[in-house]
């Protein structure tokens, strides 16, 4: 049978935003991962030592004849490799399983730094120059393109649905419900707490979803969150949240609010980082400042269409390179 390894953010994440990218793209590859054996590793720890990789391993052939490799999503392409934490965990000597692998959704870190020349030789050694990759956003394909590589703007997976037909399916209009997020890594105590004041004047119910490992931490540092709902941090119980009437996000997670859109709940999204300024460069998702948060009572009660605006001409161009799974 054959075999495609998906190198995927999720396994041993502390962030549940890359168990939506994960389980996004899965179904939006579902056509090339049907009938064929599915390898998944984790992105953020290596699949081998360095000592493990001088010594002959007969499992390792499955990396070798693997049908296809992804890399899928995240803001996995750091442009300094030898840092001591990077969010894809490769060096040359681990390296090896990972030859001719093609990327999915995935985005740059820290796009004001250089990519220096270590890097540079590493990705070229690794990354498919056979295949056309999927990047998230217009500073991570001229990064992949700066390789000599070609690279497709298609979004995030999690954006792929997002139709106009399907888009036209999202509400404009403010909901009594909400719920929302915050992100521990990026704390701001005076615009958060503004935020927080702001859903429980304008909203009758207020829901917070833990998103990451140190979000709720974080919660209990801010003001007036006795009447808040928590909900627990797993995708189903977020599902079910968003399967209620009635019901929107705003948030400073960015895949939370992807997920909402996905279930066509009207979604706002404070804007902490280049991921969501960079993307929104492209598509036409509700985003507003953090800093600007004094402006989020009005922006609420706005007519807010959800007209995301996906290159789905470059998805369906990106899809088209891969084999339908025998049958």
């Amino acid at each position: 049978m054959q075999t495609v390894i998906l190198f995927e953010p999720s396994i041993r994440s502390l962030n549940m935003g890359d168990y939506i990218i994960a389980n996004s793209l899965e179904k939006e590859l579902k056509h090339v991962l049907d009938n064929r054996y599915v390898v998944q590793c984790a992105t953020h720890a290596p699949i081998v030592t360095w000592y493990q990789n001088t010594r002959r391993n007969p499992r390792m052939c499955i990396y070798d004849n693997a049908k296809y490799k992804f890399v899928c999503g995240s803001n996995l392409l750091w442009k300094n490799l030898m840092v001591p934490r990077p969010t894809w965990n490769i060096n040359f000597w681990n390296s090896k399983p990972y030859k001719g692998c093609i990327l999915v959704g995935v985005g740059t870190n820290r796009s004001s730094q250089k990519l220096n020349l270590y890097t540079k030789i590493l990705y070229k050694k690794i990354l498919s120059d056979k295949f056309i990759h999927s990047v998230r956003d217009e500073e991570t394909k001229k990064l992949v393109e700066s390789l000599g590589l070609r690279a497709i703007n298609t979004g995030c997976p999690t954006m792929w649905q997002f139709t106009p037909e399907f888009c036209a399916g999202i509400p404009t209009k403010k909901a009594n419900r909400v719920i929302f997020t915050l992100t521990d890594y990026c704390r701001d105590l005076i615009n958060d707490q503004i935020l927080i004041n702001t859903l429980l004047k304008n909203y009758g119910e207020v829901y917070f979803w833990v998103q990451g490992v140190w979000d709720m931490e974080y919660f209990e540092t801010l003001e007036n969150t006795q009447t808040i709902k928590v909900i627990s941090p797993s995708l189903q119980e977020y599902s079910k949240f968003l399967s209620l009437d009635d019901i929107e996000y705003v948030g400073t997670r960015l895949h939370a609010g992807m997920f909402a859109l996905q279930h066509k709940k009207r979604s706002i999204i404070l804007a902490v980082d280049d991921r969501v300024r960079t993307m929104r460069q492209t598509y036409k998702f509700n985003t507003l400042e953090r800093k600007d948060v004094l402006r989020l009572e009005d922006m609420i009660f706005s007519d807010l269409p959800s007209d995301v605006s996906i290159n789905q001409e470059g998805i369906n161009t990106f899809l088209s390179q891969f084999d339908r799974a025998d049958l």
